[in-house]
């Protein structure tokens, strides 16, 4: 996958464009991340960057950035099928690794204390 187009995926852009990319994060994040789990090596960095992007508090930037990368993570549609077994979620993993790399610092104790709970199941993803 080229830098190019992992900046284009994590263009913060307009906050009406963010919004719609934030809706499909909320309905498909779940589903997405129950497949992917054990081909990702940080879920809990995923987890607590889906906390941060639906977090109103985090700056409008960093919830551009996390929602286009969980966006991406979620779509149908990437460059390599996640239903490849091993190498599917290699792209949506180095999207979010240049995701993180982005907002370094950004995802408070707070997400990852909820990301904890629920990757514990002491609280219902859905509920969250």
């Amino acid at each position: 996958m080229d830098d190019v187009k992992i900046g284009e995926i994590l263009l913060p852009g307009e906050e009406s464009e963010q919004e719609a990319k934030a809706r499909k994060v909320e309905r498909r994040f779940w589903p997405t991340l129950k497949r992917a789990m054990r081909q990702l090596p940080f879920s809990r960095d995923v987890v607590a960057a889906y906390y941060c992007a639906m977090d109103p508090a985090t700056p409008t930037r960093t919830r551009g950035i996390l929602i286009g990368a969980l966006a991406y993570f979620v779509m149908p549609f990437d460059l390599v099928p996640d239903l490849l077994a091993m190498v599917g979620f290699s792209d949506d993993i180095a999207v979010l690794t240049a995701a993180f790399a982005a907002i370094s610092g950004q995802i408070k104790d707070r997400h990852y204390i909820k990301a904890d709970e629920v990757l514990r199941g002491e609280i219902p993803a859905a509920r969250t």
